[in-house]
């Protein structure tokens, strides 16, 4: 996936603050980690405005169902894609166009284990490890699995990206500001 061809890093956003400091930022995907049925129209319009990719957390969006009817609602409203843990969204919001995001969070090899099932499963078309300073878990996925990885979650200096960079990482996810700039 050519998401991360020119920029590596993505803009991790929490805050209605941090949202807006990415439009302004470098980066060319925003993940948004929050949303709501009520914003999520004007906040996909704002980022493609400001040329950017927009991906809705599906795990956090408030009033927006976790099934088929929610990804068609944030499909119809425009979004790019969409991130989640849940292996049982990934092949719904392929088959309606959405780009997808699926996450993982690795704390030890059984973790990894269900992953790679998990990924052989869903097939989602990008797969953010979690915490994104694990390289050599990261490339341990890029060795198992035809999908590329992301990192994600404490990547905090410009080595970290780096270091995942190196380790087969395709990009990094950050909610750190000082390095939507970076890369």
């Amino acid at each position: 996936m050519s998401l991360f061809a020119n920029r590596k890093v993505a803009a991790a956003v929490r805050t209605e603050e941090d949202f807006q400091a990415a439009l302004a930022s470098k980066v060319d995907i925003i993940f948004l980690l929050y949303s709501d049925l009520l914003t999520i129209e004007r906040q996909i319009a704002r980022a493609h405005d400001a040329g950017k990719k927009l991906f809705i957390h599906m795990d956090f969006a408030e009033g927006i169902g976790k099934d088929r009817v929610g990804l068609e609602f944030v499909k119809q409203k425009g979004a790019d894609g969409i991130l989640t843990t849940k292996t049982g969204m990934i092949r719904p919001a392929k088959e309606i166009g959405l780009i997808t995001v699926q996450r993982f969070f690795i704390v030890d090899s059984h973790s990894v284990d269900t992953a790679v099932d998990s990924i052989r499963i869903a097939k989602p078309d990008i797969v953010e490890i979690m915490p994104g300073v694990v390289c050599k878990k990261i490339i341990e996925f890029a060795q198992k699995v035809n999908t590329p990885i992301l990192a994600g979650g404490l990547v905090e200096f410009e080595e970290d990206v780096d270091n995942a960079i190196a380790a087969g990482a395709k990009g990094i996810s950050t909610a750190d500001r000082k390095l939507w700039d970076y890369k």
